[in-house]
């Protein structure tokens, strides 16, 4: 893209100087010369410039309802115990990734009632 950029800003100046070039005492072949040179050092600033790059941080917390104790957390397969590490979000669920037996599965809450 840069590449394209600096032939068009070459091409720009280059008619630019042959307005100038070929004024001849015309004003305004001066004019459009000037402007047409400016917009190829313009062109060419633009270029070089680089945009700061923004680095956006999404945080999703995890909201589990009741008395939820993640140190006491077993496998449903194996029985292993499972810490905050092992929880992942996908599609909005929480499911669990055993280390142990490479069991992965959801987290159903029981009702309340």
């Amino acid at each position: 893209m840069k590449l394209v950029t600096y032939l068009i800003a070459a091409v720009v100046a280059l008619f630019g100087l042959m307005f100038i070039v070929g004024a001849q005492g015309q004003i305004m072949r001066l004019v459009v010369g000037v402007v047409l040179l400016g917009a190829a050092g313009v062109l060419i600033y633009l270029t070089r410039v680089q945009p700061k790059k923004e680095e956006i941080t999404h945080v999703q917390k995890i909201d589990l309802t009741g008395d939820v104790r993640l140190e006491q957390m077993k496998c449903t397969s194996c029985g292993g115990a499972l810490g905050k590490e092992n929880l992942i979000v996908r599609a909005g669920a929480i499911f669990v990734d055993c280390p142990y037996c490479g069991a992965s599965y959801q987290i159903e809450e029981a009702p309340k009632w």
